[in-house]
């Protein structure tokens, strides 16, 4: 039987959210094609092989960090080897995000993956992905691809400020005001460029940073409600492109 400690999992769970909806957004408004299917099955393989990558970093060990993270490559390899087949361009997304993935092995070294910023750049790489995937079925970046790509990140950041306020920094009023802000902010420069369905979209996030915060949830129930919300904005979205 194989060790289950071989397969090294990401305790982030909220960042399954991050990995999926600006992937299949930027999928389905570009068009869906049937290279998708591999891209996203190296899409997945190759974030499951940075956790423990980053954890090799932090700890400074190699076992069973090292090994993991080159099952997961092994993975991710052949269907991203065809994915670049049909689309040789999608090395330059790869490239785009390597940046953002310096900073998260910044912060993993400083044993701080929990820093805002770390959470910034690990979002801005996950939109990438969705201009990526936009890009497979257009051919091209459009200003749609941008705009898309911009609601998702805004959308995520969102999110940050609101967990960390009713988690790690629950009794930090410097982030409960960054939180309702942040929201307060959003919704009033959708509606000042007239992007009025969108206000839509991000009005559950803004309700429930003023009306959840200070209460007592578990976990399991914040992070059952933080999976409703982002399936909310996913099918929003998903009106707002059709």
């Amino acid at each position: 039987m194989a060790n289950k400690s071989k397969w090294v999992m990401p305790k982030q769970h909220g960042a399954w959210a991050m990995l999926i909806i600006p992937f299949w957004l930027g999928a389905y408004a570009g068009g869906l094609s049937w290279i998708h299917a591999p891209l996203f099955v190296a899409w997945l393989a190759l974030y499951l092989a940075t956790y423990p990558l980053l954890m090799a970093v932090k700890t400074k060990r190699k076992e069973p960090y090292v090994p993991a993270a080159a099952r997961y490559g092994a993975i991710a390899a052949p269907a991203l080897a065809v994915s670049l087949w049909q689309r040789p361009a999608l090395v330059l997304f790869g490239l785009a995000m390597i940046p953002f993935f310096l900073v998260n092995i910044y912060y993993s070294k400083k044993k701080n993956e929990r820093a805002f910023w770390n959470d910034v750049a690990a979002i801005a790489a996950f939109c990438v992905g969705g201009l990526g995937a936009f890009y497979v079925g257009r051919g091209e970046l459009t200003l749609e691809a941008f705009e898309l790509a911009a609601f998702s990140f805004l959308f995520f950041i969102g999110s940050t400020f609101y967990v960390k306020t009713m988690i790690r920094e629950k009794k930090n009023e410097r982030y409960k005001w960054l939180s309702w802000g942040y929201h307060a902010l959003l919704i009033a420069g959708l509606i000042a460029i007239g992007e009025t369905f969108a206000v839509l979209a991000y009005a559950p996030s803004a309700i429930r940073a003023v009306y959840l915060y200070g209460k007592s949830l578990p976990i399991m129930k914040l992070g059952i409600l933080e999976i409703a919300n982002a399936a909310y904005f996913f099918i929003a979205m998903i009106v707002l492109y059709s």
